[in-house]
């Protein structure tokens, strides 16, 4: 799996990615709206690796790394996920899910990295619907997924607040 646009590289998560996933998955204002703990530990990084890289074997598909080209760093992932565990009653689903380094935000890099793999979900998996839900308080990722075309059909609680939850049919999706 691998995509590109005009400034980004998306490409499978590799183990030699530790670094950057733990400066990602350790930063306390990327991890604000998420509800998982911050990662203290490297070794934490690679089992998040691990289990993404498991998705794709046993899912065909998963977030990808996210690589600025210009500099060829990862500056976050992207992607869907085939959803296996339930969530707001849904389950064997895909979701569009992001995170990024605070250092590349408010650089249309989310948007950019979000239609690549709605593209790959709509036009090469052929999906017909892509969930996404963001924390009701994270205006950047609730501006990002309604811009995107995605709409809200409901809230869920989470132990960190409630959640949007949001669709995106793929007759309403413009590439």
């Amino acid at each position: 799996m691998k995509t590109e646009t005009k400034r980004l590289l998306l490409r499978e998560l590799e183990e030699t990615d530790i670094d950057r996933m733990f400066l990602l998955d350790s930063n306390p204002e990327v991890m604000k709206y998420i509800g998982v703990p911050v990662l203290t530990e490297k070794s934490q990084a690679l089992e998040v690796i691990r289990k993404i890289r498991k998705q794709y074997d046993e899912n065909g598909t998963g977030r990808l790394a996210v690589i600025e080209k210009e500099t060829g760093l990862l500056i976050g992932w992207s992607g869907l996920k085939f959803l296996t565990d339930e969530i707001n009653g849904y389950k064997n689903v895909l979701e569009l899910g992001y995170r990024y380094l605070p250092e590349s935000w408010g650089k249309g890099y989310a948007m950019e990295a979000a239609r690549a793999s709605l593209d790959l979900g709509f036009i090469d998996m052929k999906a017909d619907i892509i969930y996404a839900c963001a924390h009701f308080a994270n205006e950047g990722s609730n501006h990002i997924l309604t811009k995107l075309g995605f709409e809200k059909t409901g809230e869920f609680e989470e132990p960190d607040g409630i959640c949007n939850w949001y669709e995106l049919k793929r007759n309403n999706y413009l590439p």
